[in-house]
């Protein structure tokens, strides 16, 4: 099974067309799929929109009365993917961005990347002067995050896409306590990869091809709260770097 999470709040002009998307790309490359999606208190319209997808689609819907953020949001998409997963070793996790900064046309190559034995993929967006402050904040974003979390061999931690094995990421959810993602917005993502890569056996990772898409992605943050959040992470979090070569690709 492949659970697709999707943390959204207030993207009622992109998580529609996401979801669409979606199905398309699994009606053409069929894999045994449900959508895992988390509402953080959107106020724009969203809640409602995901409604309709839900009696269309594989989905399950999870809505927060009051915001809990980004990293919480995802970490609770995590955790309820391994308690709905029978078959770790097999099911995967696939994290994509609800704004549609990236089309889920990507996501048959990252789950043959997975297929083919790699623990943890990830997505990277080819770096691009079009946008200054955003090449910027995807430039810079690893050496932000250091020195508490470091991939060294991947280039772009910001995409928000990843394929992550269940079984490696059961070993880092082992405390159903504690909290796993400690630290707070963009850097979310980038923190829930290097905890599980440095458990992987085998990581990847595959550039993404960018496609126009008929709604602009909307930035979640300014480049300013980006880079400020990696700043941030990468002097509160100790996380070892993996021990496995990148595999590119």
């Amino acid at each position: 099974m492949i659970y697709v999470c999707v943390a959204a709040r207030n993207d009622a002009s992109t998580v529609g067309l996401l979801l669409w998307k979606l199905r398309k790309v699994f009606e053409e490359f069929p894999r045994e799929y449900h959508i895992l999606v988390a509402d953080d208190a959107s106020t724009d319209g969203t809640a409602e929109l995901l409604e309709t997808y839900q009696r269309a689609l594989p989905m399950t819907l999870q809505r927060h009365q009051e915001p809990i953020g980004h990293a919480a949001s995802l970490e609770r998409l995590a955790r309820d993917a391994l308690r709905r997963s029978d078959r770790p070793k097999r099911d995967c996790l696939v994290t994509l961005p609800a704004d549609f900064a990236v089309t889920p046309a990507a996501i048959p190559e990252l789950l043959k990347r997975f297929e083919s034995g790699a623990d943890v993929v990830v997505g990277e967006i080819p770096l691009s002067r079009e946008a200054v402050g955003t090449w910027l904040v995807r430039r810079c974003a690893p050496w932000l995050l250091r020195p508490g979390l470091s991939l060294p061999g991947v280039r772009d931690v910001t995409s928000g896409v990843s394929v992550i094995r269940l079984i490696t990421l059961r070993g880092c959810l082992r405390d159903e306590s504690e909290r796993f993602l400690q630290s707070e917005g963009a850097s979310a993502h980038a923190e829930l990869v290097a905890r599980t890569a440095a458990r992987a056996r085998q990581i990847a990772a595959v550039p993404l091809e960018v496609q126009a898409s008929p709604v602009p992605p909307r930035r979640r943050a300014s480049a300013l709260a980006e880079v400020l959040s990696y700043f941030r992470a990468g002097r509160q979090l100790r996380i070892p770097a993996p021990t496995t070569t990148i595999q590119r690709g």
